[in-house]
């Protein structure tokens, strides 16, 4: 017990270092960013595109580095409150309306998808990671098939095209690979 405590010491020391680091980094980034802009127009225009973007990642990022896998969750919660606004602001910030109309549907369909592997990986990772993997591969498809079907009706895009193809062809073998992996993993056959 003492081992297992000191040993979750260390991770979370670690992980507040790593945040540390990585929070200062972001804001010497929003620091550059201003301090630019400022310099070259004399008042703030487009260095408020990166800087909402940065704010964006840290929002997200920071509860995964600083809880490490326990933070996965709040940070896909995060991503699910945060992203409409994002886009509101960066649609406003670059006065493009199709960044928000556009970014919101794709964003909504994304973060269902990611739902959905979160909840796979809780109830089935958890003791066939393999499987798991294989069925993110599989269930990429139909996503991928659904993304391209909203944008080809949103903006004039193809439904499928060779690189989707190519995609498709790999997402397959990927899960085939996997669930072989697994199934040799559990006939013993792998270590």
């Amino acid at each position: 017990m003492i081992a297992l405590k000191r040993k979750d010491e260390n991770n979370m020391r670690k992980n507040t270092v790593i945040s540390l680091l990585f929070s200062v980094t972001l804001l010497i980034g929003i620091m550059v960013c201003l301090i630019c802009n400022i310099a070259i127009s004399g008042n703030l225009t487009w260095s408020l595109i990166p800087v909402s973007s940065i704010v964006f990642v840290w929002v997200i990022s920071f509860p995964s580095i600083i809880l490490g896998k326990k933070g996965i969750l709040i940070s896909l919660i995060s991503l699910s409150v945060f992203v409409i606004p994002y886009l509101f602001l960066l649609s406003r910030l670059i006065k493009v309306k199709e960044v928000f109309s556009v970014g919101i549907v794709m964003a909504m369909a994304s973060i269902f998808f990611l739902w959905v592997i979160v909840a796979i990986w809780n109830r089935v990772g958890k003791t066939r990671k393999l499987i798991a993997l294989g069925m993110t591969f599989l269930l990429a498809i139909p996503f991928m098939v659904i993304i391209n079907v909203i944008l080809s009706r949103m903006i004039v895009e193809p439904i499928l095209d060779v690189w989707d193809m190519l995609s498709i062809f790999i997402l397959v073998i990927l899960a085939f690979i996997s669930f072989i992996f697994d199934y040799a993993k559990k006939k013993g056959l792998m270590k």
